[in-house]
């Protein structure tokens, strides 16, 4: 299995458990944290989900301009927004090569060291698997029990 294939497997294993939290949250509830400190739920879904699309456009693209850009156009409807997310992050993993993966990328600004698209992969994998176990929790405080697993084998 080429790589890309293995890298969008893997993607879809956990973001399709995210996207099945996302669809519990009612847009009453944009605005809820389970604490002061944390990001209101809609912030927190924006960022996880315009954040694995920067990292996976970083690795095709090979330089880090994607960070700079604003996705707006997020908020209204977070359902909508992660199922249009979703295909987009698709669309990029995809279309990766080996030559995409095994690059190295200039992210001495965000991260203080070159990466190679493989690794911004990875970090963009730890940092979903992060912030949907923290999905988790706003959902489960929202007053939803009926969860799904972490990680989606279908």
């Amino acid at each position: 299995m080429e790589r890309a294939q293995k890298y969008l497997t893997y993607f879809l294993s956990h973001r399709k458990v995210t996207n099945e939290l996302i669809r519990k949250i009612d847009d009453k509830d944009y605005g809820y944290r389970p604490t002061e400190t944390s990001m209101p739920a809609g912030k927190l879904v924006t960022h996880m989900l315009t954040s694995f699309y920067m990292f996976a456009k970083t690795a095709k693209d090979g330089f880090p301009a994607v960070f700079g850009e604003k996705f707006d156009e997020i908020a209204p409807n977070l359902s909508e927004a992660a199922e249009n997310f979703t295909e987009k992050t698709i669309e990029v993993i995809s279309s990766l090569t080996s030559e995409e993966l095994e690059r190295k990328i200039d992210m001495t600004g965000i991260f203080g060291m070159e990466l190679t698209g493989s690794q911004l992969l990875q970090i963009a994998m730890d940092h979903e698997i992060h912030h949907k176990g923290n999905l988790f929790v706003y959902v489960r405080e929202m007053g939803h029990t009926d969860l799904p697993m972490f990680v989606s084998k279908g």
